[in-house]
This record gives structure tokens, C-alpha cells and sequence, in this order.
């Protein structure tokens, strides 16, 4: 679903649309949300440092990213700001009436993207098929690079004593090294102090 295909003038065929790789991490008290934000049209980087996280103003705040079509997932960070104000900053709760209302809506489930939100407390990925996916480890990733970059983030996690931002962006480097849709520019919000 992070993956859109567009018709382009002078390709005569779909091309896949690939870009960004966003990875949240929780750790010692500080949460990171790190996005590389590349877009590649077909074989051309199109943008190398579209910024696709954002800090919501909401309770306590809320860091939110995404992949796929820019589209369709500011279409869908709307909906969940409007969600999380009525769930007065209630992460989980905002996410599961977001991801009712995405699934049963006739226009807003056709939108292709995926959203991951996390706070202070909870981390989730919030899908166009109904998902409210909490992870076990306090680690999630999505986009081109996401496998390769939450490998990276475990791996990091795990054995190292590295903070929440040095670890989203180590693994988002190490993701760029692998992923050729994924930029080594990355843009780390945070919440929380350690």
C-alpha cells in the first residue's frame, strides 16, 4: 500500500511510484519519529528530503508520519487530528475511530497510505484495510526502506546505548544503504526528555 502507480507522460506504461521510509522508536523515556521522505518516479529520484513527519498539537502532542500518496495521507492526518481532538489526545482511541471511519467511507477507502502515530506512551500503524497495529517491541516502520530500517532499529535497540533519535536515525541511514528508494537525509522529531 506505500507504493502508488501513475500513469506518466513518455513512460506509456505504470510506473511505480516508491519514496519514504518512516521509523518510530521509544526508548528511555523519548520517542523519535525519523522519515527520509525520498520520492522516485520509475528510475528518477524525483525529491530527496520531502519532510514526512509532523508534530501534532494535540494532549499531550503526537508525532505522526507517513507513506505512500502525499495525497491521500494529508487527506487522512486530517481526519486523524479531528479523531485524536475528539478523543482529547487519546492515541489508541483517535487511531481505531480513524481507521472506522478510513474503512468505511466510500471515498476515503480508496486513499492509498499508511500512518504511523506514537506519543509518549503507545506507538501504532493505522492502515486503509481497518488495522490498528500496536507493535511488542516499541519499534515500528513503514515505506520502501521500513523492513530494512526496523532490522536496523532492532539490531540498534537491543545491543547498543544509543537514544531513541540516535537509533531512527542510525537505522535510517543504514536502510538508505540497502534501499535504493530510501534517501540518507532524514528528518528525527522527538517527544518526551530523557
Amino acid at each position: 500500500m506505500a507504493n502508488v502507480f501513475l500513469m506518466a507522460l513518455g513512460y506509456g506504461a505504470l510506473v511505480e511510484i516508491h519514496g519514504t521510509t518512516i521509523l518510530a522508536v521509544r526508548k528511555g523515556g523519548v520517542t523519535a519519529l525519523a522519515g527520509d521522505g525520498q520520492v522516485t518516479l520509475g528510475q528518477t529520484v524525483l525529491k530527496r528530503a520531502a519532510v514526512k513527519v509532523r508534530r501534532l498539537e494535540v494532549g499531550e502532542g503526537v508525532l505522526v508520519g507517513f507513506a505512500g500518496g502525499v495525497a491521500d495521507a494529508l487527506a487522512l492526518l486530517e481526519r486523524f487530528e479531528e479523531k485524536l481532538k475528539e478523543a482529547k489526545g487519546n492515541l489508541l482511541k483517535g487511531a481505531v475511530e480513524t481507521a472506522k471511519l478510513w474503512r468505511t467511507d466510500r471515498v476515503l477507502r480508496h486513499l492509498e497510505a499508511m500512518i504511523v502515530a506514537a506519543d509518549r506512551e503507545n506507538m501504532v500503524l493505522l492502515s486503509g484495510s481497518g488495522e490498528v497495529i500496536a507493535p511488542e517491541e516499541p519499534l515500528l516502520a513503514v515505506g520502501s526502506g521500513g523492513p530494512y530500517a526496523l532490522a536496523a532499529a532492532k539490531a540498534l535497540f537491543r545491543h547498543s546505548a544509543l537514544s531513541a533519535k540516535e537509533i531512527a536515525e542510525e537505522a535510517l541511514k543504514i536502510a538508505a544503504e540497502v534501499d535504493l528508494y530510501t534517501s540518507g537525509q532524514v528528518t528525527v522529531l522527538t517527544l518526551g526528555e530523557a
